[in-house]
């Protein structure tokens, strides 16, 4: 397994997986990471993280059921490991850290 740091965008995709749970699939993370966060990502680009995650031992996929709305062909269903469950609470502690040590007179003008 290589490194389990995460990238901002390997994160992000990350997050999606598990907050889709059963329903995380290529399509539907494209477009719940468009809704959240208002950036537009191709389907390649979430496809070579999702091969990336995949890699690193972060998340773990299988085939669903071929659909008639598909023409028969199957979903590939993403899942958090649990490796990557730990990943991700490594970095929300990190971030919580930082953020924890930076003054409130820094975002006092901030409304």
């Amino acid at each position: 397994m290589k490194g389990t740091n995460l990238g901002e965008f390997e994160e992000i995709v990350l997050l999606t997986i598990a907050s889709l749970m059963s329903e995380a699939y290529s399509v539907n993370i494209v477009d719940e990471i468009a809704n959240v966060t208002g950036r537009k990502t191709k389907l390649g680009v979430v496809h070579a993280v999702l091969k990336r995650l995949e890699d690193k031992g972060l998340i773990t996929s299988e085939l669903g059921e071929p659909t008639k709305e598909r023409g028969g062909r199957r979903k590939r269903f993403f899942t958090v490991s649990h490796t990557g469950k730990v990943a991700l609470m490594k970095a929300k502690a990190q971030r919580d850290k930082l953020w924890d040590k930076i003054p409130e007179l820094v975002f006092q003008e901030i409304k």
